[in-house]
């Protein structure tokens, strides 16, 4: 059945009854949902400011029917936000009857429009969500409804609940899949007939989280942000089970497990998140609870070899490096290979541009182009093909990694061929972290004989302040701390450059970036650079 019939389908009168059924008369469970929300932006909600992906847009509460679901700046990103119902966590932050009579206004406007099937607001993810935060934050905005409300959630519930059964396999391929099933168990333990939704949920869970948690513990968008999403998810389900007394399958506490370990390697020194494949910084705190309600205490690894992702820690350094070839899961794959992140301590020092602007399809682009990155581009080519759709097409393809280390120093070597087709070259690149954390070297090779021109760049962190010295045969960075590093490089010429960072949702901060420029003539290209500490902070 094609897309179209389906819908024609699912609107039809007929449907309606397919999915209808004696609404419950209550919920004989309630899926716990142990994750914070923000007094600050629930105290936003409550003034009309709904903020999502990036973008705040102010409703007046007597415009609310009117404005609210359509309003007309809004991107698909900042609508499906809405329509998930997560923000219910924020004004539950707040608890008392305002709130609470605000999360059962927003839900009593939603049941008004979208009562019957709507192939934007009852797309399966978006369900999934939405039942969680219903199921999960149901003690909080119910305490004091009316039986009416009551009566129309409840039926809601049940009857979305029905129709996610049946759509679960339409849900988008990765977290979107994960969010589908994760609200048909909450679903399936909350509602009095909830074991008739699906025969075989053990089996749903352990071929979806097989197929999208990676031996390695790595999520299959390989994406950090994706990675906290993905595991919060399992973790949610997990706790969902137990409620519903159900057996938690072995496959998804050893998921749990790894995804924890995995996303470990994303943080830096400040808990955030490095800034790879759509990812922003996130919160801190947020990566810490995860962490926590994880249950594991793994060990932080050096590598994440399925996935693709090389960690380098010495001294107060720390090193992350992307030798995977990217994949199109989520829309979030960037054309990013072979970059790197660097962070000294609790400050970054260098990263790519991030992915924070995530409802503006302008700089959505820009921030998946390899230019955006730490790393080397030939004639201002991604070293894997975007379409304009958001599909990948030529895909860069790590041809080796390899790793070393000899009395705490550490040596990566890896190389892909996102450039053969177009230019017949091949990039290599070689890091070096001292034992110290205090001298950091890469070397960067084109081989091959095809292309016009390179540039590797080094984008900075907004906080780092950089300068031209020595008549610019190198660059000093200074950190917040007052900490220096000097860069130097040879191969290329030497230049700053202005840059954006986009590592914070809906933040648009400007900045510098090193950039070493050179031509190739046939010949290909051989930068050898260094990042030294220069001496003590003060």
């Amino acid at each position: 059945m094609g897309e179209g019939v389906r819908g024609l389908w699912y609107a039809s009168p007929l449907y309606r009854l397919v999915i209808a059924g004696k609404p419950p008369s209550g919920l004989v469970a309630v899926p716990p949902d142990p994750w914070a929300g923000s007094m600050s932006r629930g105290q936003a909600l409550l003034r009309g400011e709904f903020s999502f992906a990036g973008r705040t847009i102010q409703i007046q509460p007597d415009e609310l029917d009117r404005a609210l679901w359509r309003p007309g700046d809004a991107g698909a990103a900042w609508t499906a936000e809405l329509q998930s119902f997560d923000w219910l966590r924020d004004l539950a932050a707040m608890s008392g009857d305002v709130a609470r009579q605000r999360a059962r206004q927003l839900i009593g406007l939603w049941l008004d429009r979208y009562a019957n099937w709507h192939a934007e607001a009852w797309r399966p993810d978006l369900v999934g969500r939405r039942i969680s935060a219903w199921t999960g934050q149901y003690t909080f905005f119910c305490e004091s409804a009316d039986d009416a409300f009551r009566a129309r959630l409840f039926d809601s519930i049940a009857r979305q609940a029905r129709h996610l059964a049946r759509a679960l396999t339409r849900a988008p391929d990765g977290i979107g899949r994960l969010a589908a099933l994760k609200g048909l168990v909450a679903a399936s333990v909350a509602l009095p007939d909830g074991a008739r939704l699906v025969r075989d949920l053990p089996r749903l869970i352990e071929r979806e989280v097989t197929r999208q948690v990676l031996p390695d513990g790595g999520h299959i968008s390989r994406s950090p942000a994706m990675q906290l999403v993905g595991l919060r998810m399992l973790i949610d389900l997990r706790a969902a089970l137990r409620v519903g007394k159900h057996d938690v399958p072995e496959t998804l506490k050893g998921a749990i497990e790894r995804m924890v370990t995995a996303l470990r390697l994303f943080r830096h020194g400040d808990g955030g998140l490095a800034l790879f494949n759509g990812s922003d910084e996130g919160d801190a705190a947020a990566v810490e609870a995860a962490i926590a309600l994880a249950e594991s205490r793994g060990r932080t690894p050096a590598a994440l070899p399925d996935t693709g992702f090389q960690r380098l820690a010495a001294g107060r350094a720390l090193v992350i490096v992307d030798v995977g070839a990217p994949i199109a899961v989520d829309a979030v794959a960037h054309s990013g290979t072979l970059s790197f992140e660097l962070s000294i301590g609790r400050e970054r020092l260098i990263g790519n541009c991030g992915a924070g602007a995530a409802d503006r399809a302008e700089w959505q682009t820009a921030a998946r182009a390899t230019a955006a990155h730490s790393t080397l581009v030939v004639d201002d080519t991604n070293s894997s093909e975007i379409h304009r759709d958001g599909h990948l097409g030529r895909r860069a393809r790590p041809i080796e990694v390899s790793r070393s280390e000899t009395d705490g120093n550490i040596w990566v070597d890896a190389a892909h061929d996102g450039y053969l087709l177009p230019f017949g070259l091949t990039h290599r690149r070689r890091l070096y972290l001292s034992a110290a954390g205090d001298d950091l070297r890469g070397e960067d090779q084109l081989s091959g004989a095809g292309g016009k021109a390179f540039a590797l760049r080094f984008h900075l962190h907004p906080k780092v302040q950089a300068s031209l010295i020595q008549n610019g045969e190198s660059i000093l960075l200074r950190l917040p701390s007052g900490q220096g590093w000097r860069m130097r490089a040879r191969g290329g010429s030497l230049a700053l450059a202005d840059d954006i960072y986009l590592g914070h949702a809906g933040d648009i901060r400007r900045t510098q970036q090193i950039v070493v420029a050179g031509e190739l003539a046939g010949r290909g290209a051989l930068v050898k650079w260094a990042l030294k500490r220069e001496g003590k902070a003060g």
